[in-house]
């Protein structure tokens, strides 16, 4: 007797935003106040060509380099703070829920509902982001508890993509029949590990958390379900997107205070490498499960540059891409990680009929890039 294959699909999405944003005038406000005092204290050795000045800003630079208007912050006071330029997020007590458990549960929440699915239904929560505030016990586990899920929980991290990896990883137990359903929630606080006295990058990031639910397709199934065609993982070294902070910076006399220690990228050789990267992959992705790009309805790909996404977009489908064919969210959220094609999807699915076709895609630091092929059920 032949098993029987287990059809999965993402069955339901949730969206944890924050309640401060930024705009990009607000940030570059505080960033030049910053320079202008930075110029000011070191003018001696700036003169002497010792130091170099710092360069302002700008909200037109920002829009056109990134396509980023605003984004969404867990802290706004601290980030716009010349003298601090971080956010002030204060440490809990170990009995308390963490913050990215309350924003986890928050989407997670949501996530079921619209899969019409309860804590009882899921055997399963991966944590799948670019930064966890700890290494253990595990956040997902903490999430479990918070929800009252039974099952197993673990934490993984694939930098931007982890959604995609988290996804494919969540598909392969429902195949397995190890899981009934998964919850994959992507809480980022990408603020946190970012450099806001760089001007390459100070404008780059958001704060955001997503949850998806995979589940095995039963009669059941919501009616705005998206069945998983395939899924398709990539990863390829590189140092041009680096984040050095972890546990062996104590060991080391330096400390944990160097720029190197936050995010740090070299911004034009990611997008000459990256682009062809992942859309070669999206390509060689519907080709190898029989489909072409004509049978793409909809891209939901990661947020991190307009520009970017427009290439890519291009290069799959041939032609310039519509803003309903590649919805884009990152002008309103920014760069959010790991959430920023699951924001996309999460906002722009419903529309999609029956039998329509669409790819989530993530890519980022690792490289590493992660394709998932949908198509909308009944």
């Amino acid at each position: 007797m032949e098993n029987m294959v287990i059809r999965a699909a993402i069955s339901g999405t949730g969206l944890f935003t924050p309640n401060e944003s930024i705009s990009n005038d607000e940030l570059v406000d505080a960033f030049n106040k910053w320079v202008e005092q930075f110029n000011s204290d070191n003018a001696t050795k700036i003169a002497a060509g010792e130091l170099a000045a710092k360069e302002p800003s700008s909200s037109a630079f920002i829009e056109k380099a990134s396509g980023i208007k605003s984004r969404y912050v867990m802290n706004k006071s601290g980030i716009l703070d010349p003298a601090r330029m971080k956010p002030s997020l204060p440490e809990r007590h170990n009995d308390e829920p963490s913050i990215q458990c309350e924003m986890a549960v928050s989407a997670a929440r949501e996530a079921l509902h619209q899969a019409g699915r309860t804590a009882e239904d899921i055997d399963a929560v991966i944590v799948a982001c670019s930064n966890l505030q700890r290494p253990y016990p595990a956040v997902s586990v903490e999430i479990q508890a918070a929800l009252g899920i039974n099952g197993f929980a673990y934490d993984m991290n694939v930098a931007c993509s982890s959604a995609t990896f988290g996804i494919q990883a969540a598909y392969n137990a429902v195949q397995a029949g190890n899981a009934r359903a998964v919850l994959v929630i992507n809480p980022e606080i990408c603020t946190a590990h970012l450099n806001f006295r760089d001007r390459d990058s100070h404008f780059i990031f958001g704060d955001a958390c997503t949850a998806i639910v995979v589940e095995a397709v039963r009669d059941d199934t919501a009616s705005n379900a998206f069945e998983i065609l395939g899924t398709q993982l990539k990863t390829l070294y590189s140092n041009n997107i680096r984040n050095n902070f972890g546990f062996l910076n104590r060991c080391d006399e330096s400390g944990v205070d160097l720029p190197d220690k936050l995010f740090i990228q070299q911004g034009r050789k990611v997008f000459k490498e990256v682009v062809p990267l992942v859309s070669t992959m999206i390509q060689e992705h519907l080709s190898e499960i029989g489909l072409s790009a004509e049978d793409v309805t909809r891209m939901w790909l990661h947020q991190a540059n307009l520009s970017m996404n427009q290439l890519i977009a291009k290069k799959v489908l041939g032609r310039e891409a519509s803003a309903t064919e590649a919805p884009v969210i990152l002008d309103e959220y920014a760069n959010t990680s790991s959430a920023g094609s699951i924001i996309a999807f999460h906002k722009y699915k419903d529309d999609l009929a029956e039998g329509e076709q669409g790819v989530i895609c993530s890519f980022g630091a690792g490289y590493s890039a992660g394709s998932v092929l949908l198509k909308k059920l009944g």
